[in-house]
């Protein structure tokens, strides 16, 4: 549990840097859904740096486990539904499907995880 809690606090911290340090690059490479936005991909990242910070305090603290692990689990559920809503609109659009596939894997990887810490 605790390597797979530092995993993903790292994938979010590094998720929410690029998305404000290299807009263009996160654009470009990862997320390009509609016409880019500088400001609002800076204000999605402020959700993953937080987001990554509590996974990183839940690795010592045990009682912080379920709340952001169930917190986590409904974002990544909720951002698979809008990917799912929009998996033909990513150019090139091979990756729309890509990102649909990795955040729904990710989203059963939380819930499995937020199961395991309820226990």
């Amino acid at each position: 549990m605790r390597a797979l809690l530092i995993a993903f606090a790292s994938v979010q911290a590094v998720i929410g840097v690029l998305l404000w340090l290299a807009p263009g690059f996160f654009f470009e490479q990862i997320g390009p859904y509609g016409p880019r936005n500088d400001h609002y991909m800076a204000d999605t990242a402020t959700w993953y740096l937080a987001n990554g910070a509590a996974l990183a305090v839940a690795v010592p603290r045990e009682s912080w486990r379920v709340p952001v692990l169930f917190l986590t689990a409904v974002q990544y559920a909720l951002h698979s539904l809008n990917h799912l809503l929009d998996v033909g609109e990513a150019d090139p659009g091979w990756l729309g499907p890509a990102n649909l596939i990795s955040l729904a894997l990710a989203t059963a990887l939380l819930g499995w995880m937020l199961r395991e810490a309820a226990r």
